[in-house]
């Protein structure tokens, strides 16, 4: 019986060790890290390779913290200083961090200073608007994109580092019901925009 355990002990640590390995390697030979794979208003959407890769961190020349090149949040966090001139009063954090529980539907998210809504909210998503996705047991830290276009039953989102083999620009259903929308997605939590 005890070596049955160590047997299992061992090859859970080996696979979660392989497993943490790939998410820091470029398994996609058709990309190099950094390359240039879209755009939205002119801001450049990169390729990073594993999802859990670290190309040192982005900081504006006026000192702003952009993110860890080429994450999730460096994207929507460059597209929003760049393209929206906006800055998070909280410069810090992981996707998943810029849902704030604690903040009720059309208020505001003081330390991304945006307004945020829930999903399965009276406000429709709008173009510009960051969404944000809850983490899972694959990616504690979760997911944020922008959404680049609305129509009555679709978003359509761009993002950042969806994994190697992830695209650029992705589509998800729309619902709206009892006066209420909803991006269908288990993971969505709901969507930020920055303040008229």
């Amino acid at each position: 019986m005890r070596k049955k355990i160590i047997i299992f002990t061992t090859l859970l640590v080996l696979t979660f060790a392989i497993f943490k390995l790939i998410k820091n390697v470029n398994l996609n030979p058709n990309f190099k890290i950094g390359q240039h794979l879209d755009s939205l208003n002119g801001v450049i959407v990169f390729y990073n390779g594993g999802v859990d890769n670290n190309s040192g961190r982005n900081v504006s020349s006026d000192h702003y913290n952009i993110g860890i090149k080429y994450q999730c949040v460096e994207f929507v966090k460059r597209y929003y200083y760049e393209h929206l001139n906006h800055k998070m009063p909280d410069a810090y954090g992981n996707a998943v961090d810029f849902f704030d529980n604690n903040v009720k539907d059309g208020e505001l998210n003081k330390k991304r200073d945006l307004i945020q809504y829930s999903n399965g909210s009276a406000s429709k998503p709008e173009p510009d608007d960051l969404i944000i996705f809850s983490g899972s047991i694959f990616n504690k830290y979760g997911h944020v994109a922008i959404i680049s276009n609305v129509s009555a039953d679709k978003i359509e989102i761009i993002q950042q580092n969806p994994g190697p083999f992830g695209k650029s620009r992705e589509s998800i259903h729309l619902t709206y019901k009892e006066n209420k929308w909803f991006v269908d997605n288990d993971r969505i939590l709901g969507w930020l925009r920055k303040k008229i």
